[in-house]
């Protein structure tokens, strides 16, 4: 089964997670050739504190 793993800083609300959900999962199975029911998708949430840009914090 393929898995695709978002990490990105909160802010998402639950409707556009479901929303990005549903499009990467579409297109990665479209692109792969892939059946869309074996796709799984997850989205982990950093604090942007946690977060460094060439060597400077995101916050």
């Amino acid at each position: 089964m393929p898995m695709i793993q978002i990490t990105q800083t909160p802010g998402l609300t639950k409707e556009r997670k479901r929303a990005v959900i549903e499009a990467v999962t579409r297109a990665y199975a479209e692109a792969a050739g892939k059946n869309p029911d074996k796709v799984w998708v997850t989205i982990t949430e950093v604090p942007g504190e946690n977060w460094g840009v060439g060597g400077v914090p995101l916050s």
